[in-house]
């Protein structure tokens, strides 16, 4: 098994979310769009963030300030009241087991990119792969990449003036269970669909209060917590470039 590539320092965080409390009296808000169990949402709270999460549907498994409204109406009312926006417009209508089975879903990546576009704040959205052609310049994280025990690739378009770099990809070389399969010592889940082990993988992707619905559409914490420490070195930036 090759060793995951870290790609931040544990320490950053606090020092850029301490940075921010310090010139502006607050923490950073950020808001959490399409946040379903709030996986995002752990992530960029431990990055130090004050997270305001959005669905259209109830979540009373989300673990932070939640607000049931449509999302896109949302943000164009009140995204420039937060920081930094994240949204995850719903995938199923760019994942292969949802074409296969016809079933139909609205693509919702257009009109939130337009929204975010609005608020003149920095943003980051989220999908998967089948969404790659309608993405620009998006960076993929992958579950390697941040010491955990899993693949999941996630592709994320930033954008208001925010950058993201691209990791290294570290080669997949431990092999996946079958979807559905129960995860055989030695193997990587892939806890999609009707998936066997949601005590595993709640350990492995860092979602411990998560049902099965929620850890098969979700960012895994880490991934949003290395977003978060690169978005507050962002929204610092100007203050460390005028202290040099």
């Amino acid at each position: 098994m090759t060793q995951p590539t870290l790609i931040r320092r544990a320490d950053e965080p606090a020092a850029f979310a301490a940075l921010f409390l310090h010139l502006f009296g607050r923490a950073p808000r950020l808001l959490d769009l399409f946040c379903c169990q709030g996986g995002a949402a752990k992530g960029y709270t431990d990055a130090g963030f004050d997270v305001t999460g959005v669905d259209k549907d109830p979540q009373p498994r989300y673990p932070y300030r939640f607000v049931q409204a449509d999302a896109i109406a949302f943000v164009l009312a009140h995204g420039t009241e937060f920081d930094v926006i994240h949204a995850s417009p719903p995938c199923q209508h760019d994942t292969n087991c949802q074409r296969i089975q016809g079933n139909q879903h609205p693509d919702l990546i257009a009109p939130t990119r337009a929204a975010l576009e609005t608020t003149g704040r920095p943003w980051v959205m989220e999908n998967v792969g089948g969404a790659l052609p309608k993405l620009r310049t998006p960076v993929m994280l992958c579950g390697q990449m941040l010491g955990l025990e899993n693949y999941r690739h996630r592709f994320f378009e930033p954008g208001g003036g925010f950058t993201l770099e691209q990791p290294d990809h570290p080669a997949h070389l431990v092999p996946q269970a079958k979807m559905g399969r129960p995860v055989p010592p030695g193997h990587y889940g892939q806890f999609v669909g009707n998936f066997s082990g949601v005590p595993l993988a709640r350990r492995v992707l860092g979602v411990p209060w998560m049902n099965r619905d929620g850890i098969r559409e979700c960012i895994p914490p880490a991934y949003a917590h290395h977003i978060g420490t690169a978005a507050l070195a962002h929204l610092t930036a100007p203050a460390l470039e005028v202290a040099a």
